[in-house]
Parts: C-alpha cells; sequence; structure tokens
C-alpha cells in the first residue's frame, strides 16, 4: 500500500491526517496517510529508508526551513520563499515544493479589495514565509511583525495608529488561538481595525479565533486557514502524482 505521511513537530491536533484518510476512502484510493512527528529531521533519512512505500510528504512546525538542505533538488519557488512544505519522494530522491502559498494566495485573492495595498504578517516563521511571497504576488506589499524584530521588520509597539490605518490586510502566522489555547491571540491594537480591514487567520481550530472576533467586532472582513490547508493539501497530492 502506497504511504504518505506528516513530519513535524508536535503534531496533535494536525489536519493532514483526517483529511487525506476520508479522501482515500472517498475516492477508493489504495493508500494510507501517517503522522510521523519528529522533533529533528536528523531522523528523515532513517525513517524513509523504514517506509520503502512512502511517496510524498507534508511537512509543518518546525521543519518548513530546516528540511531544505536534506532535499536533493527545490523548486525555483519553494527557494525563492525559504521554506518548502510538500515533498515528493522518486527513486530514493527528495524534491521539495511549498503549496502553502498556492493555497494562500487562492483563498485570500477573492476578499481583496482596491484599497488593499499594504499587509502586517504577524509571525516570521515557515509559513509566512509563502505568505509575504503570496502577497507580493498579489500586489500587497507586506512587512513583517516580530515579537523579536530584525532589520526590515516591525515590532508590536511599532503599530501605531497611523501603522494599522496605512496596513489594511493583517495575517497572522503565529500559532497563537490554536486550541486548546483559544484564549491567546496576537498583541495588535485592535481599536484601530475598521471595516476597510481584512484579517486572515492561518490558524483554522477553533473557526473563529480570537483574533478573527476582535476583528469582527471592529467591522472588519475575517478569514481563516481552512481553505487554504484545503487547497494546499490538493497542490500537494497533484505534486506526488504527476
Amino acid at each position: 500500500m502506497t504511504e504518505y505521511a506528516l513530519i513535524g513537530y508536535p503534531l496533535v491536533h494536525s489536519f493532514s491526517q483526517q483529511y487525506f484518510t476520508e479522501k482515500f476512502a472517498k475516492e477508493n484510493i489504495d493508500a494510507c496517510y501517517l503522522n510521523m512527528e519528529m522533533e529533528s529531521v536528523g531522523h528523515l533519512a532513517e525513517t524513509i529508508k523504514a517506509h520503502p512505500q512512502l511517496k510524498g510528504l507534508n511537512v509543518t512546525i518546525p521543519h518548513k526551513q530546516s528540511v531544505m538542505p536534506l532535499l536533493h533538488s527545490i523548486s525555483d519557488e519553494a527557494r525563492k520563499i525559504g521554506a518548502v512544505n510538500c515533498i515528493r519522494i522518486e527513486d530514493n530522491k527528495l524534491f521539495g515544493y511549498n503549496t502553502d502559498v498556492i493555497g494562500f494566495e487562492r483563498s485570500i485573492r477573492p476578499l481583496l479589495q482596491p484599497w488593499h495595498k499594504r499587509a502586517l504578517v504577524l509571525g516570521t516563521g515557515g509559513a509566512s514565509k509563502a505568505v509575504v511571497y503570496g502577497l507580493r504576488r498579489l500586489g500587497v506589499e507586506p512587512a513583517l511583525v516580530s515579537r523579536t524584530p530584525a532589520d526590515g521588520q516591525l515590532s508590536y509597539s511599532d503599530l501605531t495608529e497611523e501603522v494599522m490605518n496605512e496596513h489594511t490586510v493583517i495575517v497572522n502566522c503565529t500559532p497563537l488561538g490554536t486550541f486548546p489555547k483559544v484564549e491567546g491571540c496576537p498583541s495588535i491594537p485592535y481599536i484601530y481595525i475598521g471595516e476597510r480591514h481584512l484579517l486572515y487567520d492561518l490558524v483554522y481550530n477553533p473557526a473563529k479565533t480570537l483574533f478573527l472576533q476582535k476583528g469582527e467586532a471592529q467591522g472588519a472582513a475575517v478569514k481563516n486557514g481552512l481553505e487554504m490547508l484545503h487547497l494546499q493539501a490538493e497542490a500537494g497530492w497533484e505534486i506526488w502524482n504527476r
């Protein structure tokens, strides 16, 4: 039986296994999907060797960047983004791609309005790299926001009323607000959010995080990351079955 899997740590609340298990059952596909929890990608080679039927991997936190040096080839897009979340295994070689950007672009595009010209991207991990790349392709200039900002990044204390008014798209790429710690949310000044804002949360569980609730209360349009996950999963399936 053909195998596919997710690598990352931790994987307690992962989306992929349930999605693909249901897909395989519904479409009568002779395959299974495994959660392969690993704290370090140093275990990847031995894991793949132990699973000769493994044809594809999804990659999640914290390995989207650290896995890259282990790959035989990386798509131009994934290399430009600087993160890999999808790996195709063929003839014992590993080929890396980024489907996060596909899912993000396709899910946010219908919500963008003419005044959505600048965005705040909260968090600087692997997922944020795909978001930044996707926003620029959509004509929206992103600014990264971090608790420990580097050159060219904003801190949360920099988010003045003027900055919030200029950046009418806000994308949460942090895990804050994820079940079961639903009381958490990024520490942005929600009082400056209004009807022209669009808040997008990569978190999908719960369906409406505190971040989205606070934005909606101020009149903003909001969307969670569930559709993005569906779209990136299907893009990955196409890559695995080329």
